[in-house]
């Protein structure tokens, strides 16, 4: 039966139908072994092999060199915040953090229970990214951390921070594979799976190999880079069907012309949006700054800066009405999100746009009584 939803929501995110299908049809007997994906052994020769393709295949697409090893760690996003310090603040016991938003600050506040932290950027408003030149970066930090794309306030870094050779930790939760990045430049680089690559359950994360072994002694193993990498992310049960559907989505990314597809169609994807909101300014109220617009997280009021709740209640009505769903901004905000993930098509984005265009035309007028 073919899907006539609209999926806009943060994470988890939509899959591809076609990545859908492909579950399906292996649900029952995965790769012809008579079980289903979630009942093989995870230490028997098919799930190895598939834990290796995965790695192989993410390191082809993203370019990962062989400076840096690839895990696949339970716990999310906020996992990290903590196995960040953990893992790497015990080499100076310091750490610089660059706040531009709800996911960095809640980073930052895992963090301060760690060691020191230096809030290079505090940002109040959360919708813009001071010029680097005013930043004032710790020397002798562990690492500088920043998160790449902020999916609440919708603020995007359009560059990498120069961190004059601090090991620099990206969390890329929402930004993952949507752009070509240079992962020499990076200590690590994390991502939840369940926005761009797949399903939540795992999360996967880059490290440059000389930053493992020295992890704090009272690091859990099962967040120890250097144990996970010894273990070849087997060090406990790993998230197998997590692991199962990020290869797929990989396959997938693969199949579409790469991370470079990726990035020209979510750049076309965010610029017709950002075209039609931009014509009425005085209606649609974009929360980040022009020059760090999220390509892939947009988020706006209806009717004010802050929402008019009666305008934004019936514009989620509506939408919804027309099978578009999950557009509601998040519960600290409010407001309206679009969320372009790869999976989010050219088809889909144009629609989103047209209810758009009759929904100002509709409403705009009155708004203005």
């Amino acid at each position: 039966m073919e899907n006539t939803i609209m999926n806009f929501g943060a994470g988890p995110s939509k899959l591809p139908r076609e990545v859908i299908l492909g579950i399906k049809d292996e649900l029952l007997s995965f790769r012809g072994t008579g079980m289903s994906i979630t009942e093989i052994n995870h230490r028997g020769p098919d799930y190895i092999e598939m834990n290796n393709q995965a790695r192989d295949l993410l390191r082809k697409l993203l370019n990962v060199p062989p400076t840096h090893v690839i895990l696949f760690i339970q716990g999310g996003g906020q996992g990290q915040f903590a196995s960040v310090p953990l893992n790497l603040m015990g080499r100076t016991g310091t750490a610089d953090y660059l706040v531009t938003g709800i996911w960095s600050r809640m980073a930052s506040r895992e963090a301060m229970n760690h060691g020191e932290v230096n809030l290079v950027i505090d940002s109040d408003d959360e919708k813009s990214i001071p010029d680097q030149k005013t930043w004032k970066l710790n020397p002798n930090a562990s690492y500088v951390y920043y998160c790449d794309n902020d999916t609440i306030q919708g603020v995007e870094f359009p560059f990498v921070p120069e961190t004059n050779d601090v090991p620099l930790v990206a969390d890329m939760s929402s930004s993952f594979l949507t752009k070509r990045v240079d992962v020499s430049k990076f200590g690590v680089i994390f991502a939840a799976a369940q926005k761009n690559v797949g399903t939540a359950g795992v999360t996967i994360v880059i490290v440059r190999e000389d930053l493992l072994g020295d992890a704090r002694e009272h690091c859990p193993n099962v967040f120890n880079y250097e144990l996970v990498n010894q273990m070849d992310c087997m060090y406990n049960t790993p998230p197998v069907f997590a692991v199962y559907v990020f290869y797929k989505m990989l396959q997938w990314i693969e199949k579409q012309g790469g991370v470079d597809a990726m990035e020209a169609q979510c750049a076309e994807k965010s610029k017709l949006v950002y075209e039609v909101l931009d014509q009425s300014p005085d209606f649609y109220f974009i929360h980040a700054e022009r020059n760090v617009r999220s390509r892939i997280n947009i988020c706006m009021h209806i009717g004010s800066p802050t929402g008019v709740l009666e305008l934004e209640e019936k514009f989620l009505k509506e939408v919804e009405e027309k099978k578009m769903l999950q557009l509601k901004g998040h519960r600290f905000t409010g407001g309206i999100r679009i969320s372009l993930f790869n999976s989010i098509t050219m088809d889909e984005v144009r629609e989103l746009l047209a209810f758009i265009k009759e929904f100002a035309k509709k409403y705009k007028p009155v708004a203005k009584l």
